[in-house]
């Protein structure tokens, strides 16, 4: 199994070419019928494109302390059916992985799962109380490596503190992923501010609740001279906000999920809590904006935000319902469907956006998101972009089934996953 000679596969959209693959790397790449090396097992790879395995840089995996929600070893089966062969994860779990004995838990269980790459996230404060610093010295030093941030699902409010993070972790090249929400301005609220939150009685989200924090932290940013990332990006103030720090050469990046490319708020009309999400789903030219945003390269990458909920956190009325969307399985087919069916980028640009850049933002660049390319890690996805046909939650591995995409139809099937030559998904189905 440690030998394959995928035929045919069409390498980031363009001609057929046959991939070698020997003892965890591509050892080949040739014209379709011209592969020159031996292989063992072959995978007729007529009409589907390959890809580097894609990179998220916002999983949810919920263990330790939520396991009824999802564990590290169904995530990584999630992530792997959508073609993932790293993802991050988040710090809020129970405990927090505020300290280097849980994100080297985390780590450790990906390991041990073997589905994918598993990264951690460290908390940013004690806790995600947003008082006093976590300690970011001793899990950048843990076996983890961690250098990536977060309080997600808070935000870092106070600006003498977030200030500095973005000081601390300069020392190792480390970045603060900040989930952009003003909490004085978000108080009780469960649906972007508009017509719709006016017409069902909704509280309102205001997009300058967002935005307030990106502007905040950009110019934080730029005076320390540090690294920040801004997640799930959702308006189009944002957009034009970060638009014009990139402008400035200052280090930010930036995130969108794949649900803020493709869904509105409008869809809350019914009062289907599956449709609630934090930041919430906005309006039409919000996602339009997030489109070119993305497309221009102002949005560095997608980011699925896989948020697993039980069903008894979701199947409920709209104000006491949990936040969250699941997206590991649908993410590719997803940003298919927004970007590359739309012509608003093709299929390198999609690579760059879900495997080249997150694993640089990520500080993975040398083992993620590599060219696929002799001598380069064997790390890819084979996606037949064909077949349309509608979501279906009882089909995938997560432990929960909150997607709000159940009964959509989306193009594409990730035929194959591989993680450094070995096939976690074989056919569409997972092989370990």
């Amino acid at each position: 199994m440690n030998a394959w000679l995928i035929r045919g596969a069409r390498v980031l959209g363009a001609d057929p070419t046959d991939i070698t693959i020997e003892d965890g790397l591509i050892t080949e790449l040739a014209p379709a019928g011209r592969a020159t090396k031996v292989a063992g097992q072959v995978i007729d790879a007529d009409g589907l494109i390959a890809l580097p395995g894609l990179v998220d840089l916002h999983t949810h995996l919920r263990e330790p302390g939520r396991e009824d929600a999802e564990t590290v070893a169904s995530g990584t089966a999630a992530a792997a059916l959508g073609g993932y062969t790293v993802v991050h994860a988040m710090a809020n779990t129970d405990p927090v992985a505020d300290t280097a004995g849980v994100v080297e838990q985390v780590w450790r269980l990906g390991r041990e799962a073997g589905y994918a790459d598993v990264q951690p996230v460290g908390a940013v404060t004690a806790g995600l109380k947003g008082t006093q610093l976590a300690e970011l010295g001793a899990m950048a030093e843990s076996a983890a490596q961690v250098r990536m941030f977060s309080d997600d699902g808070q935000c870092v409010s106070d600006a003498t503190l977030m200030r500095r993070a973005l000081e601390y972790v300069k020392a190792f090249d480390g970045v603060i992923a900040q989930h952009a929400q003003e909490p004085r301005l978000t108080q009780g609220a469960q649906l972007n501010e508009g017509e719709m939150s006016a017409r069902l009685g909704l509280t309102g989200w205001p997009a300058v609740a967002e935005e307030a924090i990106v502007a905040r932290d950009c110019l934080l940013a730029d005076h320390v001279g540090a690294a920040l990332h801004i997640c799930h990006v959702s308006t189009a103030g944002s957009v034009e906000i970060i638009r014009w720090a990139k402008s400035k050469g200052w280090r930010v990046t930036a995130e969108v999920t794949p649900h803020h490319l493709l869904l509105t708020d409008q869809l809350a009309a019914g009062y289907d809590p599956v449709y609630k999400v934090n930041p919430p789903l906005r309006t039409a030219a919000d996602v339009a904006a997030l489109r070119e945003g993305l497309a221009d390269g102002t949005i560095d990458c997608v980011a699925t935000d896989h948020a697993p909920h039980p069903a008894e956190s979701k199947e409920t009325e709209w104000s006491i319902a949990a936040f969250g969307m699941t997206g590991l399985e649908t993410a590719l087919r997803a940003v298919h469907e927004a970007m590359v069916t739309t012509g608003l980028i093709d299929w390198a640009e999609l690579a760059d956006r879900m495997s080249r850049r997150p694993a640089a933002i990520g500080r993975l660049a040398r083992t993620h998101g590599r060219p696929l390319a002799a001598g380069e890690p064997a790390s890819l996805v084979l996606y037949d972009q064909a077949p349309v046909t509608a979501v279906d939650p009882a089909a995938h591995a997560s432990r929960s089934r909150n997607t709000p995409f159940a009964g959509i139809k989306l193009p594409g099937q990730v035929i194959a996953t591989f993680l450094r030559g070995t096939p976690t998904v074989l056919q569409g189905r997972l092989c370990r």
